[in-house]
């Protein structure tokens, strides 16, 4: 048997650029749900700039903080909050007709993606820190939901994880073990990612469709 490797001894600047498209594409994608919902809430351009910003940036801030990362992932790279500043300013015009544009089963793919996403970048991350493989699970877990928890309470909803019995944090946590094992028994950087990161997608778009939920204690 081959000796297993760590991702925190593959090269860094591949790993890095991958991530870091990844979650530029999840902060879009959480960008989009947070105009969504501040639309629905009838909020001006400065509270539709704060909510998707919120949903963008709420679950990565979680990670860097409870992983000592400092600067934080978006302070560190202020080409993430400029990006989300000018898609605000783009969409704005737009708001009124959003609701009528975007249909539900856009909105869940969105979401999909974005738990997907978002939390292979958490795992990920935790994982080039040396982090504990359980707790680099939970670490991938946190950074995709988290964001959109703090969406749902700054819009007075109950988040949304916590209320339908859909198992979003399920999907995201298995997602992450198989990137896990993925890189434990080799698999390449690239796939490991993309593979987990569509695996948690798919999962919650089957949860969605077939309406699947977990028991109520």
């Amino acid at each position: 048997m081959g000796t297993i490797t760590s991702p925190a001894r593959m090269k860094i600047v591949p790993h890095v650029s991958l991530v870091t498209v990844i979650e530029v594409i999840a902060i879009l994608v959480g960008a989009f749900s947070g105009f969504v919902e501040a639309r629905r809430k009838r909020m001006d351009i400065v509270g539709v700039i704060i909510v998707a910003f919120i949903a963008a940036f709420g679950g990565g801030t979680l990670r860097d903080i409870l992983l000592d990362k400092r600067p934080l992932f978006w302070v560190q790279h202020q080409e993430y909050t400029i990006l989300l500043f000018v898609l605000a300013l783009a969409v704005a015009p737009f708001m009124k007709h959003l609701r009528h544009i975007v249909s539900e089963r856009l909105i869940v793919v969105a979401d999909a993606m974005g738990l997907g996403l978002f939390a292979v970048a958490g795992v990920s991350q935790a994982l080039a820190a040396d982090m504990p493989v359980f707790i680099a699970a939970m670490m991938g877990v946190i950074t995709g939901i988290f964001g959109g928890v703090l969406r749902d309470i700054v819009c007075n909803e109950v988040p949304m994880v916590f209320r339908d019995g859909k198992p979003y944090a399920i999907c995201a946590f298995f997602g992450c073990w198989l990137y896990i094992l993925l890189q434990q028994v080799g698999v390449t950087e690239d796939i490991a990612l993309w593979s987990s990161a569509a695996t948690i997608t798919v999962l919650r778009l089957v949860t969605w469709k077939f309406d699947l939920r977990v028991g109520r204690p």
